[in-house]
């Protein structure tokens, strides 16, 4: 295997966007397009300094990596300079030993979470952006915003909206087991008990990141096959060979009382805009309607026919909708956000 903090190969990004930082003696990769770096500007562009331009920052889900912005980096870094990271055990940042609760600490390692992720965009945003931050989360990552938001608001700097695609919903949290079905709830001690084991783990990741299995995950993520294509495989393929990658899925699935996203909405107060794909098979589009509840929420966009990942699968739908959510009001309300 090669070295955690190694590129991934054949980035679809070009090498000049390409920069590393390091927080807590870890390498995290990133991706920086400056606004309009790589477009003509559009009448209304009014050029600013770097530190006066205001900023988006693009967070992967579970399993995944800064390239899965891969059609998303560039169309977006009209007004802002738009930033896409890889959370600390994915992509081509660092990927240190995964210590669990009651496990005892060693040298380097970390406990996986949603703080932990949290706790490294809020930093980057504080060393390495400098400025008015936009936050866009697919999936896990969409968990990851909320709570950095949330953090960003304590410290007296709150972000300037939160951007969810497809957030992460969490049914299988301890805090929703009684919605769970009897079985699953008598053999979740059995469950939390196997899956500390860390042979067990290692085993679990080398079935699952082969591109055979990583296919066909995407083939229920991406209903239309839309981009579906052997560039994508690739690049979500190339960082699960590199060493201690197995380490962030055995953090990952041991999260079983963690933060959940109606918990962080109901306490913002930093706007917040969904954009959801009607078919996705995992995170159904009638709970982010019930998020519609909180009153941070300013609104949501459904995409019909369109899965998990609907700025991956349907680029050009979903551009112009994060596009118009990063250039208007933040105080605004509207379905076509």
């Amino acid at each position: 295997m090669t070295s955690g903090a190694s590129s991934v190969s054949d980035s679809p990004f070009p090498k000049t966007w390409e920069a590393q930082w390091n927080w807590r003696g870890q390498p995290v990769s990133y991706v920086i397009c400056r606004a309009g770096e790589n477009r003509p500007a559009p009448g209304d562009f009014i050029r600013r300094e770097a530190g006066d331009r205001p900023a988006a920052v693009l967070i992967h889900g579970f399993g995944a990596c800064k390239e899965h912005w891969r059609h998303n980096l560039a169309a977006l870094a009209v007004h802002h300079d738009v930033y896409a990271i890889d959370l600390l055990g994915f992509g081509a940042s660092g990927k240190p030993r995964s210590r669990l609760v009651g496990e005892s600490a060693e040298d380097g390692d970390c406990v996986y979470g949603l703080e932990l992720w949290a706790e490294q965009v809020s930093a980057f945003i504080t060393e390495v952006v400098h400025t008015p931050t936009t936050l866009v989360g697919n999936s896990i990552g969409g968990v990851v915003a909320l709570r950095c938001a949330a953090l960003m608001e304590q410290e007296g700097r709150p972000a300037r909206q939160v951007l969810l695609v497809d957030c992460a919903q969490r049914a299988l949290d301890d805090k929703l087991l009684a919605d769970q079905p009897p079985l699953s709830r008598y053999s979740r001690p059995l469950l939390k008990a196997l899956v500390r084991q860390r042979w067990l783990t290692q085993w679990l990741f080398r079935q699952l990141s082969q591109a055979r299995v990583i296919r066909k995950v995407l083939k229920r993520a991406y209903p239309s096959g839309a981009n579906l294509d052997d560039q994508l495989v690739s690049l979500l393929l190339g960082p699960t060979q590199k060493t201690g990658a197995d380490e962030a899925f055995r953090g990952f699935i041991n999260l079983f009382d963690d933060h959940l996203a109606p918990d962080l909405l109901a306490a913002l107060t930093t706007p917040v805009r969904m954009v959801w794909g009607e078919a996705d098979p995992w995170e159904p589009v009638s709970e982010a309607r019930r998020w519609q509840q909180f009153a941070c929420v300013k609104a949501l966009h459904v995409l019909r026919g369109l899965g998990h990942c609907p700025h991956d699968e349907a680029p050009d739908l979903v551009n112009p909708i994060l596009l118009r959510a990063l250039s208007q009001d933040v105080t605004g309300t509207g379905l076509s956000c």
